[in-house]
């Protein structure tokens, strides 16, 4: 499944794609030109870059921030995450008009417990803001691999979400990833992103997404069992595991080595592909992507929403 094939299963305004996993406006320019107007966020400097690169009809920064001026000052319409009064503060007094009840729905990171998301809607009206609505990210179930089992945890987090909700009000239920896109029917929109270009995480999953980026690497020593190349740490994503090279069994990473083994005898030269098992800090660690058809680049992208 391809960026086309999502678009016509979450048409519109139903997926909002997550940007932090490609970092990428190029890529971005080519999901709106697929119908999706509106994107999320996860740091303040890809909401500027989506903003200048004329991306900024409707940005959702899905994280807390306890100094909001920089967005404040954005052409583009601007959401922020809340979960407590010191963050309404911080969007109230740093000019950002428009906010969602960050919701705890399980997963230990950002997020109020659904019983105060009411208290929290009441404290953002009275400084004024718009509350578009909740969101929540059920994170926790995006790489559970039975899908019975990740369908049914998705099911329990949507019920706290649509409690905290119905104190809340607002027309935005927003939540979702890629490992729950076709499972979470009750959010109103999906926060997608890795499904873009994929990992091998998710691709245990077997969902309907193709792998489309990996690390070039070359091989720069060869030993009777094993072979290494110039590929580590430092250029891959490592807290989903191992990365993936087709036909080898990955040994381990060192901070500027990947040692595998090759089922058949490689030369020192040769160029593998090397299939990270997180895309999204994967990404982050490069500057930018190059279009491959075959083995002809056809076109690079920057990435150039990285940073903080």
């Amino acid at each position: 499944m391809k960026l086309a094939a999502l678009a016509k299963a979450l048409p519109g305004a139903r997926l909002r794609p997550h940007v932090k996993a490609h970092k990428c406006t190029a890529l971005a320019r080519r999901q709106a030109a697929l119908g999706h107007r509106s994107f999320t966020c996860a740091t303040a400097r890809e909401m500027e870059g989506m903003a200048a690169a004329g991306l900024g009809e409707d940005l959702l920064l899905a994280n807390e921030v306890l100094d909001a001026r920089r967005l404040g000052r954005l052409d583009a319409r601007v959401t922020v995450a809340v979960d407590s009064e010191e963050t309404v503060g911080a969007a109230a007094e740093g000019g950002v008009r428009e906010v969602v009840v960050d919701v705890n729905v399980g997963l230990p990171r950002c997020g109020c417990a659904p019983e105060a998301a009411g208290r929290i809607a009441d404290l953002a009206r009275g400084r004024g803001l718009r509350v578009r609505g909740v969101m929540g990210y059920e994170g926790h179930c995006m790489i559970v691999p039975d899908r019975e089992k990740r369908r049914l945890a998705t099911a329990e987090a949507m019920e706290k979400l649509l409690r905290a909700h119905e104190a809340v009000g607002g027309e935005v239920v927003s939540a979702g990833g890629t490992g729950t896109w076709d499972l979470n029917e009750l959010a109103t929109e999906i926060q997608a992103g890795s499904y873009a270009l994929m990992d091998t995480a998710y691709a245990k999953l077997e969902l309907p997404f193709e792998r489309a980026l990996f690390v070039q690497a070359t091989v720069i020593s060869v030993s009777e069992a094993y072979a290494v190349a110039d590929c580590g740490l430092k250029s891959l994503g490592m807290d989903h595991g191992n990365p993936a090279i087709d036909g080898a069994a990955v040994w381990f990473c060192s901070d500027e080595h990947l040692t595998f083994a090759p089922q058949q005898r490689l030369r020192v030269g040769e160029r593998i592909r090397v299939w990270p098992a997180h895309v999204d800090p994967t990404v982050a660690y490069h500057e930018r992507m190059h279009l491959a058809r075959g083995e002809d680049v056809v076109e690079t992208w920057p990435v150039d929403l990285r940073g903080w």
